[in-house]
């Protein structure tokens, strides 16, 4: 299938229906230099469809990191999970802010997991999300 196959109408509900934030490491698309872009939860090199409930709005360092992976090791319970799937989990039940409010922390096996696999704790998210914070623009209040 091709690469621009998503078509505009639902790229833009998509953006819509992340409120302009990566679905992942909730980061402003308004605040990033490169753009981003629909990835697949599940991917397409595994039979993942073009359909909204496989879409999620992300930023390209998660889409980037994530590849193809699906799952990852916990390291905490040495066992192989599922990564976060933004169309069936809650955000909020798998994962909270540190105490800087710069790093992520996982809740459970599925948020450490994906913390991991998608390094959503790199030195440079880091860095933005504490310049973000002087401006008053993190943590995100999305609804």
């Amino acid at each position: 299938m091709a690469k621009n196959s998503i078509p505009a109408t639902l790229k833009r509900f998509i953006v819509e229906r992340s409120h302009g934030y990566c679905e992942y490491c909730k980061c402003s698309s308004d605040c990033s230099t490169e753009p981003f872009s629909m990835e697949h939860i599940v991917p397409r090199s595994k039979q993942g469809s073009d359909d909204l409930e496989n879409l999620a709005y992300a930023c390209i360092g998660r889409n980037i990191y994530k590849s193809d992976k699906i799952e990852a090791l916990d390291i905490l319970s040495q066992t192989i999970v599922s990564l976060f799937n933004p169309r069936i989990m809650q955000w909020d039940e798998h994962f909270i802010w540190d105490e800087s409010l710069t790093g992520m922390l996982g809740k459970t096996a599925t948020g450490r997991a994906t913390i991991m696999a998608l390094k959503l704790n790199r030195r440079p998210i880091k860095n933005l999300r504490r310049a973000l914070i002087a401006i008053g623009e993190h943590p995100p209040t999305i609804p």
